[in-house]
């Protein structure tokens, strides 16, 4: 298994094996009734019992690699440095300090260190992107009411 440093673009035959075992495996989820269907080697017919929710994150794990994507999985209890948390974000370091201190996302501190659980760093940026497309939505609705688009 790559490590994250191991991190690389999926080459055109890597793809082109995910596409296939994609629509494959798409197609045997919708006839799967168990939650822990079993599954077989054929190399070494060996038969194994796989969680149904595990079988659907490989089928899009299988998706974003069919379209040259990098993936990466990180559990959700992980915790992040400030850095790679500002990273994430993109924003610098100091202004998630800021985000930080004024409690707009919880965070833990260690003797002198923060750290911020990577499930509470995911939801501030999807709450800021929904919020921007709100007020996008809200610039293009007053633009089209002032006639900006009749010209």
């Amino acid at each position: 298994m790559d490590s994250i440093t191991d991190l690389r673009k999926p080459t055109k035959e890597e793809q082109k094996a995910a596409m296939e075992s994609y629509d494959a495996l798409v197609s045997m989820l919708e006839q799967i009734h168990s939650d822990y269907p079993e599954i077989e080697i054929e190399e070494t017919k060996e038969r194994i019992r796989i969680p149904l929710k595990a079988l659907k994150l490989l089928a899009q794990i299988l998706k974003e690699t069919s379209k040259g994507r990098l993936i990466s999985i990180v559990p959700l209890t992980t915790e992040m440095t400030t850095q790679a948390a500002a990273e994430f974000i993109g924003c610098s370091r100091p202004h998630l300090i800021k985000l930080l201190e004024k409690g707009a996302i919880k965070y833990t501190k260690i003797g002198k260190h923060r750290r911020i659980r990577y499930q509470d760093v995911l939801e501030y940026k999807r709450k800021v992107k929904a919020e921007q497309r709100k007020l996008l939505i809200e610039i293009m609705k007053a633009d089209e009411e002032s006639g900006l688009y009749n010209a």
